[in-house]
């Protein structure tokens, strides 16, 4: 088993198990964490044997880097995961290290593949062969700090798949990562964004090791959200938002409503305007996004013109507005470009590179 999918309290009970006191835990956590160790014969602090214990026990995988790209503030990489040992199939995810003024921040991948069929969204071509373990969760960041020599001060849940498809092993993940032993994240450092499955949504504000919320909205109207997002079928847009309500209430704190700007589709001023009597005086915070062009979608980023214009609506509303600035279009930064790139050129037969 990979000691990365421990959380602390399953640490205290493995070492009980074994007659070891749970005082051992924090040196064990730190090692992992702080020391990011490599092998469990040099975490500090315990005995010799129970070293070898754990050695025994456990291992310490990371995933195998197959792919990466560099730009100027960003860096993407494609990782490969092992699957079962019987089936010998291997897993393709990504994760995107962005540099920023307030840190360094690392959005990661929460399943292989993904069942949301999204309309514009590259991962939605691949669909969700995994959900990833916690272990493999947590060994993301481990990997990205160790590749880029840095230290990640933010995680955001945005890559490939639906975290609240994976809702057991992603707040495992979660109580891993803030523990004090552990990267000691606090809860204003860590985003969980979903496509809008409203129990999970639910569940999340109700967990202790809750986080902060982005939801991606993408159109203020039901019509517009099913045709991009068939979940909308499901949990529509009055009841995504009166679940998102519920969140900032119990928490105090804004939910982001990622907002992809696609010309002709959801960019209209009057969709501004739908989206703005949509919040109301709530605490929404819109994030307008340039869409990241991908092949096989069939849609266009909006025109610095429209999303402005957009963009002024919603601000005479006093909707609190920020537009993201595009990040790594040279690194294929959209989830599941990078993959897609990757399997295109080394995995299918040549004349499939033009689909």
């Amino acid at each position: 088993m990979n000691i990365y999918g421990l959380t602390y309290a399953q640490l205290e009970n493995y070492l009980t198990s074994i007659g070891e006191k749970k005082s051992k835990a924090p040196f064990i956590f730190q090692s992992l964490y702080r020391t990011q160790v490599t092998s469990l014969m040099d975490v500090s602090e315990i005995n010799q044997r129970l070293k070898t214990q754990l050695a025994d026990t456990f291992t310490v995988t990371l995933p195998q880097l197959v792919d990466k790209t560099d730009g100027t503030d960003t860096v993407k990489f494609l990782f490969a995961l092992q699957g079962e040992p019987e089936t010998q199939q291997e897993y393709l995810i990504e994760a995107v290290l962005m540099k920023q003024n307030y840190g360094n921040s690392l959005c990661i991948s929460t399943q292989a593949g993904c069942n949301m069929g999204c309309a514009f969204c590259q991962s939605g071509r691949f669909k969700k062969v995994h959900n990833l373990t916690t272990a493999e969760l947590v060994s993301q960041i481990i990997a990205v700090q160790k590749l880029a020599d840095c230290t990640i001060q933010n995680i955001v849940l945005m890559g490939i798949g639906e975290p609240f498809d994976n809702y057991d092993n992603v707040m495992q993940f979660l109580e891993i990562i803030m523990h004090s032993h552990g990267l000691a994240l606090g809860k204003n450092h860590i985003t969980v964004s979903t496509c809008g499955i409203v129990p999970g949504i639910e569940a999340y504000t109700a967990h202790p090791c809750h986080g902060l919320l982005a939801i991606s909205l993408h159109a203020p109207d039901n019509d517009t959200r099913s045709r991009l997002m068939p979940i909308n079928r499901r949990y529509p847009v009055e009841q995504l938002m009166k679940t998102a309500r519920q969140y900032i209430y119990a928490t105090g704190k804004k939910v982001m409503l990622e907002y992809v700007m696609l010309e002709n589709i959801n960019d209209t001023p009057e969709q501004a305007q739908l989206l703005a009597d949509l919040i109301g005086t709530d605490k929404f915070h819109v994030n307008l996004i340039p869409y990241n062009a991908t092949e096989n979608s069939g849609f266009t980023q909006s025109s610095r013109e429209r999303i402005m214009a957009f963009y002024d609506v919603l601000k005479k509303n006093n909707i609190t507005v920020t537009m993201r600035r595009e990040f790594g279009a040279s690194v294929k930064a959209a989830c599941g470009q990078l993959r897609a790139d990757y399997e295109n050129k080394t995995l299918l037969p040549k004349e499939c590179n033009s689909l």
